[in-house]
């Protein structure tokens, strides 16, 4: 590695869960690495993780996300992993017969040849021809949702939780019918998911977090996909006996060069469809609310003109950045501006700071439903683009019709706070006070 080396403040900052939980001072952070060293080396201080190269431009990233032969996905860890995490994953991964520094076997820890042929599996249904197949289902379901939350305000007079109430039980539901998860089997599915994304923060992992070392929270996470691999390979063998038209169907019965899919390639698949497919879109709906709650006028014209709805969608998931970094191997030496990037170096595309990068998005933390040429990267991009995209922007844009039917004005009724996570972040807690309409 030649080039800047952030200094150990910075370096921990980065990969430190809390500073994900303080969302302005993270994105000063931010605007303060791009403006100075945009591609940085971050070391660890305490030496407990390799080093790598963060990129906090949107060009880069985009750059890095497209060159899918260039920068690889499955030889290192796919999201920011210690090396304690690392050694554990290939260490259960190995006694599976395929060792791996990724311990779930999903698209997005696998490269080609592989990725397009387990991609292509699905990609289909989840494009919007198919999905309209199931837009009502998903309408009655946003109809519902919107009714329980205006009905949990009690006429305006009770302080409601958006993420509770309806941002975080809505898309589970939805992913777990396209999965075909009985209904008595989400909460389970919520708490998997909780202990897997949520396991830096002690709200959210639901496991005492805050009082767990390091090798802890791994030893929980990894309890939890051994879960969800159980419980899918279940659902699996139904599928087979008894097919139906959900994804759920297809996987199950799946082959790739003529010969089924391996387990642990099918549980992978359920995983990231199962867990990746709700936590983000409910991070994503949860910013949106929270923007709508901080301008009145916003609101209103949205309100009035439901053609800004998909906007509001789109602008959520830039403002919001769910998914907050992805790691990528170098194959190649490679240049970025002054700094060279040698093969075998491992990056982290850092897509909060690509999202606010003022380059593409001029005033990027003003939440903007009827911002031009919204091309974040919120979703990826390349090869590895989100699978769900379509299914994301269909979910919200439902939900938020069906709410804006039923509320006349929003407002904070408290202060909302963020979840410590390095990786898949957003609001925990959202208190609003609604009037309905």
């Amino acid at each position: 590695m030649t080039g800047p080396v952030a200094s150990p403040q910075v370096a921990e900052a980065v990969t430190d869960p809390k500073s994900y939980a303080a969302w302005t001072p993270l994105l000063d952070l931010f605007d303060t690495i791009r403006a100075e060293t945009p591609v940085v080396r971050i070391e660890s201080p305490k030496g407990d993780h390799d080093p790598f190269w963060l990129l906090t431009r949107y060009d880069d990233v985009m750059r890095v996300s497209k060159e899918n032969a260039r920068f690889l996905n499955a030889p290192r860890a796919t999201v920011f992993t210690n090396k304690m995490g690392e050694a554990l994953a290939r260490d259960v991964t190995a006694r599976q017969g395929e060792e791996s520094p990724n311990l779930v076997s999903s698209l997005v820890a696998l490269d080609a040849p592989k990725h397009p042929k387990l991609r292509r599996l699905t990609q289909e249904w989840f494009m919007p021809k198919n999905l309209r197949n199931i837009e009502a289902g998903i309408r009655e379901l946003a109809a519902k949702t919107a009714d329980r939350f205006v009905a949990a305000s009690a006429g305006g007079s009770e302080v409601v939780d958006f993420i509770p109430l309806a941002a975080a039980p809505y898309p589970l539901h939805v992913v777990m019918q396209i999965l075909g998860v009985p209904e008595e089997d989400e909460p389970r599915m919520l708490f998997l998911t909780q202990q897997m994304f949520g396991g830096q923060d002690e709200d959210l992992s639901k496991s005492g977090m805050a009082q767990m070392t390091p090798e802890m929270i791994s030893q929980v996470v990894f309890g939890a996909v051994a879960e969800f691999e159980s419980y899918f390979e279940g659902l699996a063998a139904q599928r087979r006996a008894y097919p139906t038209g959900d994804v759920a169907t297809i996987l199950a019965n799946a082959e790739i060069d003529g010969e089924p899919i391996s387990a642990r390639d099918r549980a992978g698949y359920y995983i990231i469809v199962a867990a990746a497919g709700h936590d983000t879109t409910s991070a994503s709906t949860a910013g949106a609310m929270l923007a709508l709650a901080q301008d009145p006028e916003q609101f209103a014209r949205v309100k009035a003109d439901r053609s800004l709805v998909p906007g509001i969608v789109e602008e959520a998931i830039r403002w919001t950045s769910p998914v907050q970094h992805f790691m990528r191997t170098a194959t190649e030496d490679a240049q970025f501006g002054d700094v060279t990037i040698k093969a075998g170096d491992w990056l982290m595309m850092n897509y909060v700071a690509a999202n606010h990068d003022p380059a593409q998005f001029p005033d990027p933390r003003r939440f903007d439903a009827g911002r031009d040429a919204n091309r974040h990267i919120a979703f990826g991009a390349g090869a590895h683009q989100c699978l769900g995209l379509h299914l994301a922007r269909l979910e919200m844009r439902l939900l938020f019709d069906a709410l804006l039917d039923r509320i006349d004005a929003v407002e904070l009724a408290g202060e909302p706070k963020r979840a410590k996570s390095t990786f898949v972040g957003g609001l925990k807690t959202l208190p609003l006070r609604i009037t309905p309409a």
